[in-house]
């Protein structure tokens, strides 16, 4: 059998301990290179070991601090369900959630050149035009989700949704927007990743450079399979647990 690598048994060591009440909530813990000393182990492990519990939100780490016993805080669930979608670009169910997105900061740009990855997403040409809207959701005044919209240009150009938050549909998604011009949206595909937050997705979130967020690339396509939309979805994994929920075809 393989053993268990030096900084996973550290790792679950400590964490009896903080479960426990050894240190009380908001209590710095020893030093890293004390509890090194003390599990015989080097502080390279120390470190892991430490990030490791810092990951799962039982540390958090204070700059020229040190590392402290975190608050716990509540992890609220998330519902991703296109068949009740209303917004296009937030998936929940109000029956099920609490602390649900409330409001939303948006800027979007026209004629932008879709980069290579977008523009491969959208079945374009490198360079074709685009609208880019940035979102920013937030709950209760506190920020849940992230999201880089992109639509092609030559889907909207000339029509009044042109600006998904601006003009008669603003603020309605992306479905209530393309039916609008004649466009019928059909199919909606999402792949989650597991990912870690960078420094301008921590500072708009509110989390920590390296705190896990979930990833969700997002593309919607009309009827014809032409994408017209797609998206890069961020929700910070501490404060949120992202549950999907579908409809089932009883069609014979």
């Amino acid at each position: 059998m393989p053993h268990q690598a030096p900084y996973l048994a550290v790792a679950d060591a400590l964490r009896v301990r903080v479960l426990a009440g050894e240190w009380e909530i908001g209590r710095r813990l020893p030093s890293r290179a004390r509890l090194a000393e003390e599990y015989g182990v080097g502080r390279n492990v120390m470190q892991r070991a430490v990030d490791r519990l810092i990951i799962e939100g039982l540390l958090e780490g204070r700059a020229g601090s040190g590392t402290y016993v975190r608050t716990p805080r509540e992890r609220l669930r998330m519902v991703r369900s296109w068949h009740r979608e209303h917004r296009g670009s937030l998936a929940l169910s109000g029956r099920e959630e609490r602390g649900r997105a409330a409001a939303w900061d948006a800027h979007s740009l026209v004629r932008v050149p879709a980069p290579e990855a977008i523009a491969e997403r959208l079945a374009l040409a490198p360079g074709d035009l685009c609208v880019n809207t940035q979102y920013e959701f937030l709950a209760d005044g506190q920020p849940v989700q992230l999201s880089d919209s992109w639509e092609p240009l030559a889907v909207t150009d000339g029509t009044p949704v042109v600006l998904p938050e601006r003009g008669p549909l603003a603020g309605k998604g992306v479905v209530e927007r393309m039916r609008s011009i004649g466009v019928v949206v059909e199919t909606v595909v999402e792949v989650p990743r597991p990912a870690r937050a960078g420094r301008a997705e921590a500072n708009l979130l509110g989390i920590g450079v390296g705190d896990l967020v979930l990833r969700i690339e997002r593309t919607i396509y009309d009827t014809g399979g032409r994408p017209v939309e797609t998206a890069d979805i961020v929700i910070p994994d501490v404060r949120r647990e992202v549950v999907y929920e579908f409809a089932v075809d009883v069609r014979p």
